[in-house]
């Protein structure tokens, strides 16, 4: 992903900041604006017919800032590709406006205006969103007006094409590479794992390298997640390192309840699989967004686990990163398991600091954003501003302008409605201090967090046993029960190059030698039967 940049407060090297994973949250700041008019020359010669593209208006939703205001989803599929921009009704007006200047005989049409009344009324926004559905659905029908710069911006065409692009790309080299026989991957103390000893069910994540996928083992039987990862994908961005250091921090995760654990991981010529607990009660951010707020027991309680994760990660001499509601799942019995170490940072004792500008930009701790040195305190400020999150329902100093949420992160004083306890108040001022020398976590990391009079009802032996009954426990109805997983990754085809097991060919040996000692499968029981 790349930075936002602005204002001289954000590093222009080393960089790594994550965008919120998709814009349907009921949050997200809405997609680039309309650039100026100008038109895209697309030819197409008479063997390639141009690509079959579909669209539809599907959902809306109320936002607020300021005023109230209503967005629309725009579902785009091209040539089977699909993905959702947030438009507002203006948003459209504008692209018409523009339309109509350069194709004067256009006869588009949108729903009207309503001059009077409440243009909230569940009548009268889906009777607009029926009307941007028809308007949506015939320009994508003229192949002219599909060629038209901001048609495409408006509706993010050539930005998530280029993604497919390179993803066929990958898959392309994958199947030039593909083979009868597996992969020799080295000596282990288990036969070696390869992706034909799985099958691939469902697509239940989505990354920038990559996918994870539901898959069960042929002969086990037994349910995983398989992160699936592009290695030339991974090599081209300079994140080596990262993969490997997300690798190593999972190996230490097997002796924790709250973070989730790895079986196994292994690599074919082209690509990498992490094997890990398949978890499928639903990212926390899922459920935030069906509820928006949590009451201040489940905050808490979701709060100590999380707690518990990250001390335990420190102790391990471990920074994590980037804490945020994606990254946190619910098991079976609605525990929390933290996900997605790619960004951690290893080897950081006490009182030891790093420097790398990384993150999602609503959590980002305000010495990052400085370029200062930071240690592990940076987690405790993510914690700070998830637990703000479930209290209140957004970021602490959320803004739909990243430059400005940078600022307000900064600069902002802290703003705390009464409808929590002072308890609650209270550790959140702690934690969402600016200056990191004064926030709690600090001088004895979690101890010093876990002894705050927020926490009093947790006994942390009871918790980290989880002898604690969750506040809320998922309904599912089984493994295969996928509905607090998002439908936009559940929807998507499943690739028939993940099941492959290809040998290793001429152009992909630099790729398959830059993971040497990626591949890891655990040491067998001896005193098993």
């Amino acid at each position: 992903m790349t930075t936002t940049q602005g204002k001289d407060m954000v590093p222009q090297d080393s960089a790594r900041v994550y965008h919120r994973r998709h814009p349907s949250q009921r949050y997200r700041r809405m997609s680039d604006t309309l650039a100026e008019p100008k038109l895209l020359r697309v030819q197409h010669n008479g063997s390639t017919p141009p690509p079959h593209t579909t669209a539809s208006v599907t959902n809306s939703e109320i936002q607020e800032k300021n005023k109230k205001f209503t967005v629309y989803k725009v579902v785009v599929t091209v040539d089977g590709h699909s993905w959702f921009v947030l438009r507002r009704y203006n948003d459209f007006s504008k692209l018409l406006d523009i339309i109509k200047k350069q194709f004067p005989g256009c006869h588009l049409k949108l729903p009207g205006k309503k001059l009077f009344g409440n243009n909230f009324s569940p009548d009268f926004i889906r009777s607009r969103r029926q009307g941007l559905d028809e308007f949506i659905q015939k320009l994508v029908t003229d192949e002219k007006l599909m060629q038209h710069q901001d048609v495409r911006a408006f509706l993010n065409v050539d930005k998530n094409l280029s993604i497919k692009e390179a993803a066929e790309e990958e898959e392309n080299n994958g199947h030039a590479a593909e083979a009868p026989e597996p992969v020799d991957l080295g000596s282990t103390e288990k036969p070696h794992v390869k992706p034909s000893d799985f099958e691939f069910l469902k697509v239940i994540g989505k990354g920038s390298f990559g996918r994870v996928l539901l898959a069960r083992h042929k002969v086990e039987k037994q349910f995983y997640a398989i992160k699936v990862l592009q290695k030339k994908m991974i090599l081209k961005r300079n994140e080596r390192n990262h993969i490997m250091s997300e690798r190593n921090v999972l190996l230490k995760n097997l002796d924790h309840p709250f973070l989730v654990g790895l079986h196994y991981s292994f690599q074919t010529p082209v690509k990498l699989y992490f094997v890990l607990d398949y978890v499928n009660g639903g990212e926390l951010f899922f459920h935030l967004q069906k509820e928006r707020t949590f009451a201040e027991p489940r905050a808490r309680f979701y709060a100590a686990e999380i707690t518990s994760a990250l001390s335990y990660l420190h102790s391990q001499g471990i920074v994590y990163r980037d804490l945020k509601p994606e990254n946190i799942l619910l098991d079976a019995q609605g525990h929390v398991v933290l996900t997605d170490f790619g960004l951690c940072k290893e080897g950081i004792r006490e009182k030891e600091t790093t420097n790398t500008f990384c993150g999602t930009p609503e959590y980002l701790a305000p010495e990052v954003l400085r370029k200062e040195a930071y240690d592990r305190s940076v987690d405790w400020w993510c914690l700070g501003a998830v637990l703000y999150e479930m209290l209140y329902g957004l970021p602490p100093f959320y803004s739909r302008d990243t430059v400005e949420m940078y600022d307000n992160i900064l600069h902002k004083q802290l703003r705390l409605r009464t409808n929590i306890s002072a308890a609650a108040r209270d550790i959140l001022e702690k934690l969402l201090q600016k200056e990191k020398r004064l926030r709690l976590g600090h001088v004895d990391d979690g101890n010093e967090v876990k002894r705050h009079d927020f926490f009093n009802p947790i006994n942390w032996q009871d918790l980290e046993a989880k002898r604690i009954p969750a506040p809320y426990k998922p309904s599912l109805s089984g493994m295969m029960d996928l509905k607090n997983i998002d439908p936009d990754f559940v929807k998507e085809p499943v690739p028939a190059s993940v099941s492959r097991s290809q040998t290793l060919s001429a152009s992909v040996q630099d790729a398959d030698t830059a993971f040497i000692g990626f591949s890891y499968a655990p040491p067998l029981d001896i005193n098993a039967c």
